[in-house]
């Protein structure tokens, strides 16, 4: 029994995720998406399982199982098959650790894959090409512990000495509380495991905090159904009057809309209610449309909107890493565009001919065509695809460049810190020797304070400012960095300019935090303030406010000088093609700029006062 509207359900999830992934900036609360299509699969699913039990008495686990591979596997599998040998357009940094990735994806583990191995769902450096698969990671899991669930409540009742009815109710009731509390109990664990955290992807990646949309849906199937309704929604559904549910239905839209404008990933409201309130709406539109399908007995669902929602598991699958490789290669708009134009037709043959092929069914939009005409030039395509994936991913480096660069500049570092720790251990055990840890007198030169783009320059940078010292590391925070500052001075190895180059992994409060850096900073000292600089920045960003707000230190502190990268890097874009948009991947131009701008800064810094006493 196919529900007309339910299709616009589905349309408006695949338009809130790509326009997300598309324009972020402009929809930075999109990936709600991902939520509406939990709350349908969680609706649906359950409601299926309910029509199941009613209907024959029973529920087959084995089959549900069959049924959830063919759906979902094939599609992956083909998805994965077509946009490898695409990689070959763009660096080979984005096919790093591929195989793994791969593996992850077809294994249903990719949501915790990128928890282990650091990932973002707004991605940092280079983005994994399958990471939006962790969505079918968490789903498939709710398959796999529902379908168990049900099962064994099946089997329970089934063996009660009750009346057909009477069972019929206690199935359908029994979902539904359990439904409800693993709904509860999921989307609290979200909101209590999002507490103190800066990143909160492990919490929007677990299966455990992020499964409570499926079971929101779920219960909303217990109270209402597909076929066997309950008693009230169906005298609900015999009241129902077509213009009154598509104007509420369209204000629910709407709300989802607005939802998707206000939410931010890394913003704590999100996890504390914000996906929480998606999961409702979503569901309040499942119902309404629902109620639609019997108030317009005589309006067909338009066939673009069924269209679209076939293919929409299938189009999520291939438009992120699509979209990842064409804009590298051309504008954001562009990328877009090519995205929609080379996924929907791939999506349209794996839903309506490669699906069908796969479950043993003839195609129906190949009703007049032979089968061997088809499968055979299908199967030489796929071998050769599985032989490209293979070749790539045997032949994929398991570090990026940028991360190799990173990952040198880290030892490097290690063993610079090793040996300021033996001068330091060694002049405190030699009191007669000069050194300025003992004396108390201030080194010259320059103490460099950085994150990840510091230490991806670092080696360059060394060579390049007079009299530095380095110390760098990704994923620095201005508490962070505060620390280090305060541990070299204690130390007494703080030279005489300190430059923090602080701010792309700025948190709300960091003008704060910098505030208490410069009041603890001691006299005799300079501070000279590197700027942050991202790409794909909007004004509102934090690192964007921390640039602006940096630039006003000057005219309080004399002793305090800005050197502007954030501008600087801005007048050379090509310097970051092809990267994250804030580091330089290693290249040579990209040293030689940072190098520019630090030593800048310290050339007029010479020119102010050191801070005082007073």
């Amino acid at each position: 029994m196919r529900i007309k509207w339910f299709s616009f359900v589905r349309i408006a999830g695949l338009l809130s995720v790509l326009t997300y992934h598309f324009f972020k900036n402009a929809y930075p609360g999109g990936f709600i998406g991902v939520d509406i299509f939990f709350t349908f699969s969680g609706f649906l699913i359950t409601a299926l399982m309910i029509d199941e039990f009613f209907g024959k008495g029973k529920f087959k686990l084995i089959a549900f199982y069959r049924r959830r591979f063919y759906r979902i596997v094939p599609p992956l599998v083909l998805s994965v098959l077509v946009v490898v040998p695409l990689t070959y357009l763009v660096s080979p940094d984005y096919i790093t650790g591929l195989g793994r990735q791969i593996a992850a994806a077809i294994g249903f583990t990719t949501n915790y894959f990128e928890i282990a191995t650091g990932g973002s769902y707004e991605s940092k450096f280079i983005p994994h090409l399958f990471v939006h698969t962790w969505s079918l990671a968490v789903e498939m899991h709710f398959y796999l512990i529902w379908g168990l669930l049900i099962a064994i409540v099946t089997g329970i009742i089934r063996r009660l000495n009750i009346n057909l009815k009477t069972k019929n109710h206690l199935f359908r009731w029994s979902i539904g509380i359990i439904s409800l509390g693993l709904a509860i109990g999921s989307s609290i664990l979200m909101a209590r495991n999002s507490a103190g955290l800066s990143d909160f992807s492990r919490v929007y990646f677990s299966s455990l905090t992020h499964s409570f949309p499926f079971f929101v849906g779920a219960t909303l199937a217990s109270l209402t159904g597909i076929k066997y309704v309950t008693a009230p929604f169906d005298w609900l559904l015999k009241k129902s009057n077509a213009w009154l549910v598509t104007i509420a239905l369209l204000l629910t839209f709407f709300d989802l809309g607005m939802l998707g404008l206000q939410l931010q990933f890394t913003n704590r409201t999100t996890y504390t209610g914000g996906i929480l309130e998606a999961s409702v709406l979503a569901a309040l539109a499942i119902f309404l449309t629902r109620c639609l399908h019997n108030a317009t007995p005589n309006v067909n669902e338009p066939k673009w909107a069924t269209f679209i929602a076939d293919i929409s598991y299938s189009m999520y699958l291939y438009h992120w890493p699509l979209f990842v490789i064409f804009s590298k290669l051309m504008s954001v708009p562009e990328a877009a565009l090519l995205t929609v134009i080379v996924g929907v037709p791939f999506s349209a043959l794996s839903y309506y001919v490669i699906e069908p092929l796969i479950a043993g069914k003839h195609p129906r939009v190949l009703k007049n065509v032979k089968l061997s005409r088809v499968t055979v030039p299908l199967t030489i395509v796929t071998v050769g695809l599985i032989a490209v994936a293979t070749y790539t991913s045997v032949k994929a480096p398991n570090l990026t460049s940028l991360e190799q660069n990173l990952w040198v500049g880290g030892l490097k570092q290690s063993v610079d810190q090793m040996t300021t720790t033996k001068d330091v251990i060694l002049a405190s055990a030699k009191p007669k020797q000069v050194f300025a840890a003992s004396s108390g007198k201030i080194p010259k030169g320059a103490s460099i304070i950085g994150d990840s783009v510091t230490l991806g320059t670092r080696d360059y940078l060394g060579k390049n400012v007079k009299d530095s010292t380095i110390d760098a590391k990704g994923e620095r925070t201005m508490d962070l960095a505060y620390k280090v500052m305060i541990a070299q001075q204690k130390n007494g190895v703080l030279r005489q300019n300190v430059v923090i180059s602080i701010g792309t992994n700025a948190l709300d409060g960091t003008d704060k935090q910098l505030l208490k850096l410069i009041h603890d900073l001691a006299p005799g000292h300079r501070l000279i303030l590197v700027t942050p600089y991202d790409q794909r920045a909007e004004p509102d960003w934090n690192s964007s406010k921390l640039a602006d707000f940096e630039r006003t230190l000057p005219k309080k502190y004399s002793f305090i000088t800005i050197a502007d990268w954030q501008k600087m890097a801005a007048k050379h874009p090509d310097v970051f093609k092809g990267t994250d948009g804030v580091h330089f991947a290693g290249r040579h131009e990209g040293d030689v700029i940072f190098a520019q701008v630090v030593n800048d800064g310290l050339k007029r810094a010479s020119k102010t006062p050191l801070k005082s006493d007073a």
